[in-house]
């Protein structure tokens, strides 16, 4: 499949619509537009995570690999379902490949004691601005009429992933919360 952009402004959207991968017209409200604008912000977020000199090499291709997964979900979630034309569409596969990236790193890493606070290193921080961001694409895509229940199981599974790989690359000092720790210190 190829994609051949030849102009990047039409100025067919300043008008507060824009087209779905099918031609059909909608605002730039619509929840399709909305869910695929977070995918995109995702898309985005983990492109500055690869730019952080702290992750090691092995999550650097996961990543790289999701960014383009990710440009598969947005043309999944760009286009109705039916037609007369074949439509790329995201499958079981995805998310399957994501739970084998969530086991192998998971199986390095010790139980956790309590919930993280997101931040640590660079990279940790960064990766948990990209399970934030993930969360909402997800949220948006639940509410797509139609839409594709593999983007959503392929949204969740990816900001377990995320939240996995900060951990990871906060290695074995990951700032946890202390429920009530401000409490206990200003009573002292």
């Amino acid at each position: 499949m190829t994609v051949n952009l030849t102009r990047i402004y039409t100025k067919l959207g300043d008008g507060g619509e824009t087209h779905l991968g099918d031609m059909s017209r909608v605002p730039k409200t619509h929840e399709r537009i909305e869910a695929y604008g977070d995918v995109d912000e995702l898309n985005a977020q983990v492109g500055v995570a690869l730019t952080l000199g702290d992750l090691p090499e092995q999550q650097a291709v996961w990543l790289r690999r999701i960014q383009n997964d990710l440009f598969d979900l947005g043309a999944d979630l760009a286009v109705p379902h039916g037609g007369d034309r074949a439509r790329l569409r995201v499958d079981a596969g995805y998310t399957e490949w994501l739970e084998g990236a969530c086991d192998e790193v998971n199986a390095t890493l010790k139980p956790l004691k309590s919930f993280v606070l997101p931040g640590g290193t660079p990279a940790a921080a960064q990766l948990h601005v990209c399970r934030t961001v993930c969360r909402r694409a997800e949220r948006r895509a639940i509410v797509v009429k139609d839409g594709n229940p593999e983007v959503v199981r392929y949204l969740n599974r990816l900001s377990d992933l995320l939240f996995i790989l900060s951990r990871a690359a906060n290695g074995a000092d990951e700032p946890l919360w202390q429920p009530g720790a401000t409490q206990q210190s200003s009573e002292s």
